[in-house]
């Protein structure tokens, strides 16, 4: 997924100029979608091939939970590719230079993401899939060692992923922060890197992410699930509705 995230402008290493993007492609937004849609896959045959009821009822619930909270992160994304016009991730953060970032835009979707890319990543008060009080410990009760490391990690690597592309989509990627005419604050942001800017803006939504696990109790499953179906779809797909009217009607901001 990180091959199609821009993370700064190029850089000159010896006499040539390195992106630092490993593919530009022209359905970025597309292509994420596609393979974070995937990783469903490897939670499920974990938990099923452990061989162990919790286990299997924690795949089901992550499964469950993936694919019904993928409806609205899809929408919220749809809704800032037409206010952009592009499904390029480069395209899209040299759209929102200076203050010009799609989240001033797209608030509801924002908001909307960042509440999908908890339930993606099976993170509090989302972690259902993995409820120590009910499941011991959901699809990795099994595995231990090595094993349990790289399911950690593969979490751990979701939420910077998915993170980076929120960074990228709403904050503005790596452009600088850069405020009407103060000529000299924009020529001091100038100085720091464009990775930084990147990567800070990253750290920012994991930041987030963390303080959301130390504040929110954990839902019960059918929470979850109502959250989703009964409040978080409808709300995306009127979010969808507007900016396609907008869109029509050519208020262009």
């Amino acid at each position: 997924t990180s091959a199609v995230i821009p993370w700064g402008t190029s850089l000159p290493v010896f006499g040539r100029n390195v992106q630092l993007q490993v593919a530009d492609v022209n359905i970025g937004v597309l292509y994420i979608m596609g393979i974070v849609s995937i990783g469903v896959y490897g939670i499920m045959i974990g938990g099923w091939a452990s061989n162990n009821k919790y286990s299997l009822y924690g795949a089901i619930r992550a499964s469950a939970q993936m694919i019904s909270y993928e409806l609205s992160m899809g929408l919220a994304l749809i809704a800032v590719v037409m206010m952009s016009g592009t499904l390029s991730l480069k395209e899209m953060v040299e759209q929102q230079q200076g203050l010009n970032w799609n989240v001033w835009y797209q608030p509801l979707g924002f908001l909307l993401f960042l509440t999908c890319a908890l339930a993606e990543c099976n993170r509090a008060p989302f972690d259902l899939a993995e409820a120590e009080s009910e499941l011991t410990a959901g699809f990795h009760t099994e595995y231990s060692g090595m094993k349990f490391a790289l399911f950690f990690l593969a979490e751990y690597v979701n939420i910077f992923i998915v993170c980076a592309i929120g960074a990228t989509l709403f904050l503005g990627g790596w452009m600088p922060l850069h405020i009407g005419s103060w000529s000299n604050f924009n020529h001091i942001m100038d100085f720091i890197p464009s990775s930084i800017w990147f990567m800070g803006k990253t750290f920012f939504l994991i930041f987030l992410i963390m303080w959301f696990r130390w504040t929110f109790p954990r839902l019960r499953i059918d929470q979850l699930l109502n959250l989703e179906w009964k409040y978080l779809l409808p709300i995306s797909l009127f979010n969808l509705l507007l900016v396609t009217f907008i869109a029509l009607m050519g208020w262009y901001f």
